[in-house]
């Protein structure tokens, strides 16, 4: 409405008030007042003769030809006139029909589009249906609201489905760092080991080389004085057979025992305790041939493990424990047993070893776990009586749960970092590749894994440690 005004008054300041149209190259009076030069000029014929003149508006008086042109006023008024009615109206806030300059108030629903009254009743739209502009607009807004509300819902559902996928991938994204920092810490203790493994034959080697080498000069060393005593002898002969025939028999009894001397013996080079020594070495170090095997399995393909049928040996059980006929389960009881102190019991710990014992081959097997446990291998010559560190070097790899903390029984205690805590662990033990592995059953996410270990070519048995009131059962 306001620019309609501003228009309006434009066009207001650009007309003359004597001939009521645009001005026509303006002059402008002492008293501020403006008209067009030709109307002055003629209202000053008609006026009565006099020296003064008086202004049209305010009858301020002033000399003939006395004015100014005012060419900023022609030129606004020259703007003023091409101002048109269409564009006054569009400067109401009505759209107006380019072709009639009507306002469009009407809709075509065929064309899609708003036409006029004129055009309404022209052979374009005469057939079509039209309706009021604010009608239409009004059904379609309404169409388009509820469209809209619809959309708005979907977005909402949309950006809920992100952020759940958001939540997600955060999630993975934790599990997968944490098992890359497991796998950081599992490989660094392998390094380490590796290098000392290392450090360890090459030293061996050095060794070896030394003595290869003393033996080599020892025997060059004989060659040498060997060759020189021949040489010697040689030219001895060479010389005494250009003597004359009577100073040539001369002594010729004891020229003769020199050339009959005994004939060398060949020393030995490299003794068969040397190439038995390194024949020994190449097979004393069967843990570079484990990992070699366990890293080709793993390349070409899966190795296979055998589901074995564990069941738990009671005469390894601590008295305090509980196992039921089938064997397959093991708690606390509330009270210890009167149960015999055969060498193969534990008598400090809540342990007990399985019946089977592996020498060769892959296994498996799954524990249902409770609150406080532990899980693994162990050695058949492990101690059994009086305190116990569990850990590799005392013939048992496992890893468990207590005091709320995943923990692997290694030297030192490493601490397991799981996402979720597992109600199963199936339990791998490679003996030939010198391996035991962890994995949640459920999930089969990897806990840990003993790479090497070194069985040393003893039976290897199930071991459990029951830490709570919770028992521990072989899964079918």
């Amino acid at each position: 409405m306001a620019a309609s005004d501003s228009v309006k008054t434009l066009q207001a300041a650009a007309l003359c008030s004597i001939c009521l149209d645009y001005f026509k190259d303006p002059v402008t009076l002492r008293c501020g007042h403006n008209f067009c030069r030709e109307c002055l000029t003629h209202y000053c014929k008609r006026a009565q003769a006099s020296y003064a003149r008086s202004c049209p508006e305010c009858r301020d008086q002033f000399p003939e030809g006395e004015f100014q042109v005012n060419r900023q006023l022609r030129e606004m008024a020259k703007i003023a006139q091409k101002i048109s009615p269409r564009e006054v109206k569009e400067s109401r806030g009505e759209r107006v029909c380019m072709e009639h300059e009507e306002p469009l108030k009407l809709f075509c629903e065929v064309d899609e589009t708003p036409i006029c009254l004129v055009c309404r009743e022209s052979q374009v739209h005469r057939a079509h249906t039209v309706a009021p502009i604010r009608e239409a607009a009004k059904n379609f807004k309404g169409q388009i609201q509820s469209r809209l509300e619809l959309m708005k819902k979907e977005k909402d559902e949309v950006l809920a489905l992100k952020s759940s996928e958001d939540r997600e991938s955060q999630k993975l994204l934790k599990q997968t760092n944490i098992e890359r920092h497991n796998i950081v810490a599992e490989f660094n203790q392998l390094h380490r080991f590796l290098e000392e493994q290392e450090r360890l034959l090459l030293a061996q080697l050095e060794e070896l080389d030394k003595e290869i080498v003393k033996r080599r000069e020892e025997y060059v060393a004989k060659l040498s004085a060997e060759i020189s005593s021949l040489g010697d002898l040689i030219s001895e002969m060479e010389k005494k057979c250009r003597q004359p025939e009577s100073e040539f028999l001369q002594g010729i009894r004891s020229t003769q025992k020199k050339c009959e001397r005994e004939k060398f013996q060949h020393p030995v080079a490299f003794s068969p305790e040397i190439k038995w020594k390194i024949w020994e070495f190449s097979q004393r170090n069967p843990f570079l041939k484990r990992v070699t095997k366990t890293f080709r399995d793993t390349v070409s393909a899966t190795p296979k493990y055998s589901t074995a049928n564990v069941t738990l040996d009671p005469d390894t059980a601590y008295p305090c424990l509980v196992l039921p006929e089938d064997r397959k389960s093991v708690r606390w009881g509330e009270t210890r047993q009167d149960l015999p102190d055969n060498p193969e019991r534990f008598d400090f710990y809540s342990c007990v070893m399985g019946h089977e014992g592996f020498t060769s081959g892959r296994h498996c097997w799954e524990v249902e776990v409770g609150t406080t446990w532990a899980v693994g291998v162990a050695r058949e010559s492990a101690k059994r009586k009086g305190e116990i560190v569990f850990s590799p070097k005392s013939g048992i790899w496992a890893v468990g749960l207590w005091g709320n903390q995943y923990r692997a029984l290694a030297s030192p205690r490493t601490r397991l970092s799981l996402s979720n805590p597992p109600r199963r662990i199936r339990v791998y033990l490679d003996y030939d590749g010198g391996w035991v592995a962890f994995l949640d059953a459920d999930t089969n996410a990897p806990i840990f894994s003993f790479l090497p270990a070194l069985f040393s070519g003893e039976r290897i048995h199930p071991w459990f440690w029951v830490g709570g009131k919770s028992p521990l059962t072989l899964c079918p």
